[in-house]
C-alpha cells in the first residue's frame, strides 16, 4: 500500500526525561553507546513478550542483550523504566495521510495499524503489559499514558473531520476512534487470528459513512 510522503505520525518523539524524573538515556550521544542501548531495549521487548513483565528480570534481559547489569543500571533507574524507553523508543510507528479524503486516510492507518498488530515485536508485548497494569498502578499510570497519547492523534483527525463537515455534528470523536481501532486489538487479544489488513476498508465503510 502506498501512503503519502506527508504525513502524520502515530507517535510523538520520545521524551529524553520522564516527569517521575528516572533517568533515561541521552539520544545525542556516541552511536557505540546508542547502538548498545537499542540492543539493550530490543532485549527487554523480546524477554516481555516471553516471559511477562512479572517475571522479567535485570539479569534476564542483561543476559538476552550480552551486557552486564551494571551497564542497565548505570542508565536505566529499574524494569519499569527499561519497558516504558523499549516502548517508547522503538514502538513501530504507523502514519495518518495528510491528504485524501476522511476514509482514504482512516484506511491506510488502520492498514498500518493492523500488520503491525499482526508482525511487530510490540504486538506480542501486549498481553503482558495489559496484565502488569492490572497489578501494578504505576505500570497502569505509564500504560494509560502511553495508549492515550496514540490515541489521540486518531482523535483529533476525527474531530477535525466534524468541525469540517467530513462527519456529521452529532458524531462522538473519540467513541468513532475506539470503534475503528479495537477490532484490530480485539482479534489480537482474544482470537487465535488477527486483523486481516485486507478487512480494514469493509471496517471503515461500516463506521464511516461514505
Amino acid at each position: 500500500m502506498s501512503v503519502p510522503s506527508a504525513t502524520t505520525p502515530w507517535l510523538p518523539p520520545a521524551p529524553v526525561v520522564r516527569k517521575n524524573e528516572e533517568t533515561m538515556v541521552d539520544p545525542d550521544q556516541d552511536p557505540r553507546i546508542e547502538r548498545s542501548r537499542r540492543v539493550i531495549l530490543e532485549a527487554v521487548l523480546e524477554e516481555l513478550g516471553l516471559v511477562g513483565y512479572g517475571s522479567l528480570t535485570i539479569e534476564g534481559v542483561a543476559a538476552r542483550a550480552g551486557v552486564g547489569k551494571s551497564t542497565i543500571y548505570r542508565h536505566w533507574s529499574g524494569k519499569l523504566a527499561l519497558v516504558e524507553d523499549a516502548f517508547r523508543t522503538l514502538k513501530a510507528q504507523a502514519l495518518i495521510p495528510e491528504s485524501g479524503t476522511l476514509r482514504e486516510r482512516v484506511t491506510a492507518y488502520l492498514e498500518q495499524v493492523a500488520r503491525l498488530v499482526r508482525e511487530s515485536t510490540y504486538s506480542a508485548c501486549m498481553p503482558a503489559l495489559i496484565d502488569a497494569a492490572e497489578r501494578d498502578p504505576q505500570v497502569r499510570a505509564f500504560h494509560c499514558n502511553f495508549s492515550a497519547e496514540r490515541r489521540a492523534v486518531l482523535v483529533d483527525v476525527l474531530r477535525d473531520a466534524v468541525a469540517t463537515g467530513e462527519l456529521g455534528r452529532d458524531t462522538d470523536p473519540e467513541l468513532l476512534a475506539d470503534a475503528l481501532v479495537g477490532p484490530i486489538v480485539l482479534r489480537r487479544l482474544m482470537t487465535s487470528e488477527p486483523f486481516d489488513p485486507k478487512l480494514v476498508p469493509a471496517l471503515v465503510d461500516q463506521l464511516i459513512p461514505s
